[in-house]
């Protein structure tokens, strides 16, 4: 039996289903005031039979931080699926993000630890360094504790520092390091968004480049490694290197709309996080555009992931194809 944290979540969705349609049983922690309704119209967007499916879960109400409890669990399970974890570039959450995803992380590893249990952890690709100029980045891309990252890519890194640690004293891990995740969810949150956004009429786009991989993939290799004999090292996790440009342009011709057509600069892109950030003091509400994300958008990033595809034999999803379900399932939903 396997046991989801954030199963609710982009990815703990697609995993569930994964685990599920492969006969696996799966336990799965989720606060008691969690929505499951975008859960299960995913289940339903990839699945004939998705209610019945949806019914195998066995959830259990909890905190990733009651650590007693979160170990009762893990005592009863041989294989741990780790992915619950805080997004945020609001500098109001940086504080409980810190908490969340580092010291839930500790936690899971320590009962992992005590029970002998196997761990396949969702780290980020934003924990790793980044290659030097057009070289993409790989799992040998040290984070560098002088570059200017963002407080979540602070988070993630000391997270995955808990699953090293706890692979030296003897844990059974392995960890994946996605890019973007892309996939149908909460259409207000997360990557998810993006498509809300360009169908209400996004104009302009940056000029940055970034990784992207489908949900179903990340998921599907999670399981694959926990299915393996590997243990005590990294993937980086991420289908293709596209500009924002394309990205938008795929989303919007999967939608029926036109794309964006005027390019934000780095100067616009800064005014607007600082304006927004004004108006966020004035009304109480989480700014669109914040300073780590109007940084992000107009830099350059690429990652390989020539070590997983080799080690699992995969085949990734190509990121059009993957805009043109989710923007299916967009519509349709």
């Amino acid at each position: 039996m396997a046991f989801i944290t954030g199963a609710n979540g982009l990815l703990g969705s697609h995993l569930a289903l994964v685990l599920l349609q492969n006969g696996e049983s799966v336990t799965a922690l989720k606060r008691k005031s969690s929505e499951l309704s975008f859960m299960q119209k995913t289940f339903k967007a990839y699945s004939s039979n998705y209610q019945e499916l949806f019914n195998k879960i066995t959830w259990i109400d909890g905190d990733i931080l009651d650590f007693l409890h979160l170990d009762d669990i893990i005592s009863e399970h041989k294989e741990v699926y780790h992915t619950a974890a805080m997004v945020s570039f609001n500098p109001k959450d940086h504080q409980k993000m810190l908490q969340v995803n580092v010291e839930g992380t500790s936690q899971v590893v320590n009962s992992c630890l005590r029970h002998k249990t196997k761990l396949v952890y969702c780290s980020s690709i934003a924990a790793l360094g980044r290659g030097q100029g057009t070289i993409s980045t790989t799992e040998n891309d040290l984070r560098d504790s002088t570059f200017k990252s963002s407080v979540y890519s602070k988070s993630k890194f000391e997270a995955e520092q808990e699953v090293w640690r706890g692979i030296a004293e003897g844990l059974n891990a392995t960890i994946v390091n996605p890019s973007v995740i892309l996939g149908p969810g909460d259409w207000s949150k997360s990557s998810s968004q993006l498509f809300k956004t360009v169908a209400n009429g996004l104009k302009f786009y940056t000029n940055g480049t970034n990784g992207y991989v489908d949900a179903r993939d990340v998921a599907n290799i999670m399981f694959k490694l926990m299915k393996s004999d590997i243990t005590a090292e990294r993937f980086v996790v991420s289908s293709e290197n596209i500009s924002y440009k394309t990205l938008f342009t795929y989303i919007a011709k999967s939608l029926n709309v036109k794309p964006p057509y005027l390019l934000a600069n780095k100067f616009l892109s800064e005014l607007s996080w600082r304006l927004l950030k004004i108006t966020s003091l004035l009304t109480n509400k989480t700014p669109l555009i914040t300073k780590e994300t109007a940084q992000s958008a107009n830099s350059h990033y690429r990652y390989s992931s020539e070590k997983v595809i080799k080690a699992l034999d995969y085949n990734f999803i190509p990121i059009k194809d993957s805009i043109e379900t989710i923007g299916k399932i967009y519509l349709k939903q």
